[in-house]
């Protein structure tokens, strides 16, 4: 993963367009830009825009129109600074009351952008309820459609985004959307989702790295069941998604600053201590196999090798203090990148080096004892291995994946809850894990941070059972 993550691969269409898919694999999400070869339109642009000019001025074309498919839930919008920046129309729903100027745009209006290439709005409610999908169209017709957080591969945009209170209409409106899309685009049109790549804004996981809308129609249940049955099957599927939601919204409808990607001021070791001593969120991006052989006490593990920004945004306090630490500017800049695409662009510090080098004493290093599902299963048993006895195995995964299965006698604190639940956990020695090591090594900081004994099961969960785990399973 990286923070560029500029151009996936580009879909090569009929009449001379091109597609280049550019993904932000941190969030899950996909950005678009489709062109004829001299113009383009830009789709769902997330905040750091620099990637989406990068790839127009290699293509050689010029952004005329930018498109967001609906005021996002789950990153900052780069849509009106990069219209701001290239001089390109900005286009919305009509139905989405804002304060800049924009195209508002309504269900059926198309936007010619040459006589090549035009853009139509479908209203495709159900994520939210103003959204809009875009159909690309050619000299052959209809080429694709991009669907924002309406027709995902293998699912759908979740509902419940702007409150419980509406996720059943919403659901039933994403179902009309899905079929309205199905009943005017021929099967080969291609389908370009924004969410659905590891998002939360999926309804459930999504299948897949392309698909036509043929190919939808036998695999998508928004295509396959009817309407009661597409209802039931989305609302029972979803769980809690990331907090920090709540503020995307309303940055999107008010109208992102430009970024500032500027480095935060730096810290010298003694800073460190001070803020690690008052308890503010100090966040060692380096990878979990580095933090667990050193790292500063108090430091909380969210490395750049995995989901950070998601899992940042969730647990802290919304305007709380952040200093990143990284192993190099590189590092830091790239988690700046990243944490700037929630709205998180403001530091109180960064350090750079090796927990060595930003100790203010030895006093301060710490290492975390690891372990597989296998040593579990022995220590369950009785034979530790050296390793504090667990007294309490600590599950972090979500809601959804700990009712599936999880260890006997397992306590369960979604990761995203423990900093305010720590106190819940009972006494004693804690084996914590997750589903893969990332999640876990994150809660283990938190615990560390709390006083706690801490082993870490860096194991993916699937090998519970062959390691001869106890396991209660969803019956």
């Amino acid at each position: 993963m990286t923070a560029m993550d500029v151009v996936k691969h580009e879909d090569r269409l009929a009449g001379g367009l091109v597609v280049e898919v550019i993904e932000t694999s941190s969030l899950g999400d996909r950005s678009y830009l489709a062109t004829d070869g001299e113009v383009a339109v830009v789709v769902d642009p997330q905040r750091d825009v620099d990637r989406v000019i990068a790839a127009a001025g290699r293509l050689g074309v010029r952004i005329a129109l930018v498109l967001d498919t609906h005021v996002h839930n789950d990153y900052v919008s780069g849509g009106l600074e990069l219209a701001r920046l290239t001089g390109a129309e900005y286009g919305l729903a009509t139905a989405d009351e804002v304060p800049f100027d924009r195209r508002a745009l309504v269900d059926g209006e198309a936007v010619e952008l040459s006589p090549r290439m035009q853009v139509r709005a479908v209203a495709t409610p159900g994520h939210t309820f103003h959204h809009l999908s875009y159909v690309l169209e050619g000299t052959d017709g209809p080429a694709g459609v991009f669907t924002g957080g309406s027709l995902l591969f293998g699912t759908t945009g979740r509902t419940d985004l702007l409150g419980e209170q509406h996720s059943g209409d919403l659901a039933r409106h994403q179902h009309a959307s899905a079929q309205k899309l199905a009943s005017i685009l021929p099967d080969g049109a291609r389908i370009w989702p924004t969410h659905g790549f590891g998002s939360f804004c999926s309804a459930t996981q999504a299948s897949g790295d392309s698909a036509t809308l043929g190919q939808q129609k036998r695999v998508n249940p928004a295509l396959t069941l009817a309407e009661g049955d597409f209802v039931e099957q989305t609302l029972a599927g979803l769980d809690a998604y990331p907090a920090y939601y709540a503020h995307m919204g309303v940055q999107n409808t008010a109208g992102p600053e430009p970024l500032d990607l500027r480095e935060p001021v730096r810290a010298e070791p003694a800073e460190l201590r001070r803020r690690l001593e008052h308890g503010e969120w100090v966040v060692d991006l380096r990878s979990r196999k580095a933090y667990v052989v050193s790292h500063l006490a108090g430091t909380v593990s969210l490395g750049l090798d995995g989901p950070m920004v998601t899992w940042l945004g969730w647990m802290i306090d919304w305007g709380a203090p952040i200093t990143l630490l990284g192993e190099s500017r590189e590092q830091v800049g790239q988690a700046q990148r990243e944490l700037s695409r929630i709205g998180i662009d403001k530091f109180a510090a960064a350090a750079v080096g090796t927990p060595e080098e930003l100790a203010a004493d030895s006093g301060q290093l710490r290492s975390t004892p690891t372990a597989m599902f296998a040593d579990l299963a022995s220590a369950l048993s009785g034979d530790s291995g050296g390793l504090p006895v667990p007294e309490v195995v600590l599950d972090v995964r979500t809601n959804n994946e700990f009712a599936a299965s999880h260890v006997v006698d397992a306590v369960h604190v979604p990761l995203y809850e423990l900093a305010d639940r720590v106190d819940e956990v009972p006494a004693g020695a804690v084996w914590v894990h997750c589903g893969s090591g990332y999640r876990a090594t994150a809660a283990a900081s938190v615990l560390e941070a709390a006083g706690r004994t801490v082993v870490l099961i860096d194991d993916k969960f699937d090998a519970t059972a062959e390691a001869g785990v106890p396991m209660t399973d969803r019956t």
